[in-house]
């Protein structure tokens, strides 16, 4: 029997320097193009002339709407490699004393989602579980690419542009209004407020599946990633982990809504640091990042220049009023940790 472990892991994701032994274990497949790896949200193995493209992710701090995250955030890890989310199975576990309408509440989120993407529910499995306080819903979402057509979190280059498509922390505003709206009432957060905020989880929405496809359509794109858990601040450590750079943002042209300013002012939270999906990062050479910023914003969203990708040795770096100063870094969400604090 292994010794005890007294460490005690928090609620997030897991600490990279861990997540790190457990895939140093991982044998390899000489058909997975692209494996398990720091920074890489998607599976791509070669099937003939093709690459499957395969993404699970999990939603657990919502429990609003569900189904409808748990599509939409796999979707965009599809989107980002550069394929269109076709398939979708989903492994939804629900607590005990859960409704029929509760399910099918669930499937018709699942279905709609689909619906809006284009894509198909193909499969997975439904259970009423023992323990659980809340309803945990484990979603993959499959596509098929051309090997050449493959990008990924590691193609980032010294020296390229980093575009920020769509405003960060959309998500983790979403779910705070959805989530805890008591919480924002006491911190006096006014009840319209609230409402819209609730409302950005579908205008301008936690999708990035069109601004990706129009980026990787648009030009020469090295790279894309999209913020999730730990917000922006996790995602550019992501890039440059997976890449081997360094980054340098400037805090001025970071897009973020008024309404996240003032939930995150009230609340004492960092928007760097908050679940962020909805938006997301490319990086492409300077003389293509102004087409990608083009193309997002033909495709009806807003895009800028935030950065660059600098070398290893400038580490990880934002520019705040002129002065340049160590990216922050969140071991665990912000959302985490304030729903632990309550």
């Amino acid at each position: 029997m292994p010794p005890f472990d007294s460490s005690r892991l928090r609620v997030g994701k897991l600490p990279a320097d861990v997540l790190a032994r457990c895939l140093a274990k991982v044998p390899r497949d000489e058909r997975v193009v692209l494996g398990p790896a720091l920074g890489e949200d998607v599976a791509a193995i070669t099937f003939g002339d093709r690459l499957l493209l395969a993404k699970t992710d999990p939603i657990t701090f919502a429990s609003d709407l569900i189904g409808w995250y748990a599509v939409n955030v796999n979707a965009n890890d599809i989107a980002t490699a550069g394929a269109r989310p076709a398939w979708f199975m989903a492994s939804a576990l629900l607590p005990e004393g859960s409704s029929e309408a509760q399910a099918e509440s669930l499937f018709d989120q699942i279905l709609s989602a689909c619906d809006a993407l284009g894509c198909k529910l193909v499969g997975g499995h439904t259970e009423i579980t023992y323990g659980l306080a809340r309803p945990i819903v484990v979603g993959c979402m499959l596509g098929e690419l051309a090997p050449d057509r493959l990008i990924t979190t590691a193609g980032a280059q010294v020296g390229d542009e980093i575009v920020m498509a769509k405003p960060i922390a959309i998500e983790g505003t979403a779910l705070l209004a959805r989530e805890a709206p008591e919480r924002l009432r006491a911190a006096g957060v006014s009840s319209d407020l609230i409402t819209r905020c609730r409302d950005l989880l579908f205008d301008p929405g936690i999708s990035v599946v069109k601004e990706a496809l129009a980026a990787a359509s648009a030009a020469r794109v090295h790279s894309m990633h999209d913020p999730t858990e730990s917000g922006l601040a996790t995602a550019l450590r992501e890039v440059a982990t997976a890449a081997g750079v360094g980054v340098e943002i400037e805090a001025e042209r970071l897009l973020i809504l008024d309404e996240t300013r003032e939930i995150c002012a009230r609340l004492r939270l960092d928007p760097l640091g908050l679940i962020a999906s909805g938006s997301l990062l490319i990086t492409a050479a300077p003389s293509d990042s102004s087409r990608v910023v083009e193309a997002v914003g033909a495709a009806g969203s807003p895009a800028g220049v935030i950065g660059r990708v600098a070398s290893a040795s400038a580490g990880l770096r934002i520019v705040v009023e002129g002065k340049a100063r160590d990216l922050p870094e969140f071991p665990r969400d912000e959302l985490a940790r304030l729903l632990e604090s309550g």
